[in-house]
């Protein structure tokens, strides 16, 4: 009984020692690639403030209807739903893997009929007669892994830089459906603005219309004319079922981002005839704020620390597994003497599992997940230079659209100033028919390159946010993520 004390407790000394000894690299948080912590390249300080703004960039907006519809998707979104999901799986494999560093236990009860080989040996040896009968026995087992070398300490590391990574994937779908929920939003409100305008654009050129028909039958004015007149108002009314039918479109994208199907729409999101305006300049930051923010960026680097991770898993089959296993219980061919003393049994010893001398299976182990983490490193640098270039186009098209936006607006009040004065000049018979038919398709051409210069602005108004990564709250808790 000493001696099995003495050995167990060497061998609990054993795995004392060695908590320390971990195979495999350490790791350590790539560094960015050089620049990319610096100011954004495409930041303009009379669109975009350097400041960090709240993650919920869609108040910036000051829209109750927005605000609504992105907590709706929040709750109801099919693909977030799944996300939920992966993440739950992430957490039980963690939890199991944890598990791994205490003594795993179990109970077995049997009850056998028959003959034993090992009873009747001593049976025969003694003398007697093999004979048949029941044996009984119920144990309690137990076995626990010495983890010298760190297998499982490396296995509880890579399984929570996964679940980590998991977790910043699931943010990354949060971002998505915020962008898109109010990306369909917008797309409904600006084409709203754009009916309204064709509509009235079609009234002018009715109303011309009418006015070329009451000239015709005066004589004051030709059938030509007249044909004219009325071919612009029927191209003018033509864009609207167009127009139409791509805002019912997006009102349908819009139910699909709410969970909903296209029976179920959010009908009251057609309210919106023109596009919610940005209450401040669009927050940005830095390029080292973008990284941090950015939950693809999170997640490739928790996976490049999963990569490496494994790389000590695999190291560790190099070396002997040792594990302390034992069993305490009885057994007996009478069921009436197992809660007594004289059917006790019991037994405690270490056992040794070595791949040994043909370690050619854990080398190759070896080869694989080491690439497979310089793979994962590739991969982080991609997502960084990939984060840092979707920003900067962004930024780029936004604020080149802006000031495309403030040409047309100053062409839009020329021709509308245009089109006031050749309009008295025909009705004070000054110019021709055709002067004014003219004058009009300016205006109307004027008048629509805003309306869908305006729905262009809040598109990439959605596609700076998206790219600087808001929209997914707070990360999980377990979240290490890219320190500045």
């Amino acid at each position: 009984m000493t001696r099995w004390r003495g050995l167990v407790l060497s061998l609990l000394a054993l795995a004392g020692v060695s908590a320390g000894c971990t195979v495999g690299p350490d790791y350590r948080a790539p560094s960015p690639p050089h620049g990319s912590s610096a100011p954004l390249a495409a930041f303009d300080p009379s669109l975009e403030t350097p400041q960090q703004g709240d993650d919920a960039w869609w108040h910036l907006y000051a829209d109750p209807e927005l605000d609504r519809l992105i907590t709706q998707a929040f709750a109801a979104n099919t693909d977030l739903r799944a996300a939920d999901a992966n993440l739950s799986a992430a957490r039980a494999i963690f939890e199991a893997a944890r598990a791994d560093q205490y003594p795993e236990t179990g109970i077995d009860a049997a009850a056998t009929g028959g003959r034993d080989p090992t009873l009747n040996e001593i049976t025969e040896a003694l003398g007697g007669k093999p004979r048949g009968g029941w044996i009984y026995d119920s144990t309690i087992d137990a076995s626990y892994e010495i983890d010298l070398f760190g297998r499982v300490r490396r296995s509880i590391d890579s399984a929570r830089a996964t679940d980590e990574a998991i977790a910043a994937a699931r943010d990354a779908v949060k971002v998505t459906v915020a962008a898109e929920t109010a990306r369909a939003y917008l797309e409904i409100c600006t084409l709203g603005e754009q009916i309204a305008v064709a509509k009235q654009s079609h009234d002018v050129t009715a109303r011309e219309a009418s006015i070329a028909m009451a000239r015709e039958a005066a004589g004051d004015g030709t059938i030509l004319d007249l044909a004219r007149a009325q071919g612009l108002a029927a191209q003018v009314g033509a864009s609207i079922p167009d127009l139409e039918g791509e805002r019912r479109a997006a009102l349908f994208q819009l139910a699909s981002l709410l969970g909903r199907t296209p029976v179920d729409a959010p009908q009251e999101a057609e309210a919106c005839t023109s596009p919610p305006r940005l209450s401040a300049l669009i927050p940005v930051g830095d390029g080292a704020a973008l990284l941090r923010r950015r939950p693809d960026v999170r997640e490739a680097e928790r996976r490049l620390a999963a990569a490496t991770a494994r790389i000590g898993v695999a190291t560790a089959d190099l070396y002997p597994r040792i594990t302390l296993a034992g069993f305490w219980g009885s057994a007996s061919n009478n069921a009436g003497l197992l809660d007594t003393g004289e059917g006790l049994i019991w037994g405690i010893g270490p056992k040794i599992t070595w791949s040994f001398p043909n370690q050619a299976v854990p080398r190759a182990r070896i080869r694989q997940a080491k690439a497979n983490t310089n793979a994962a490193l590739a991969q982080f640098d991609s997502t960084v230079l990939r984060a840092l270039n979707e920003t900067a186009q962004a930024l780029a098209r936004y604020g080149s659209e802006i000031e495309r936006r403030d040409a047309l607006g100053q062409f839009q009040a020329r021709e509308r100033q245009a089109y006031g004065i050749a309009h008295d000049q025909f009705l004070a018979g000054s110019i021709s028919d055709i002067d004014l038919l003219t004058t009009e398709q300016s205006l109307i051409a004027a008048d629509a390159a805003v309306a869908a210069s305006d729905a262009t602005i809040a598109q990439d108004q959605i596609a700076v946010f998206k790219a600087l990564g808001g929209g997914w709250q707070a990360p999980s808790p377990l979240s290490t993520g890219i320190t500045p």
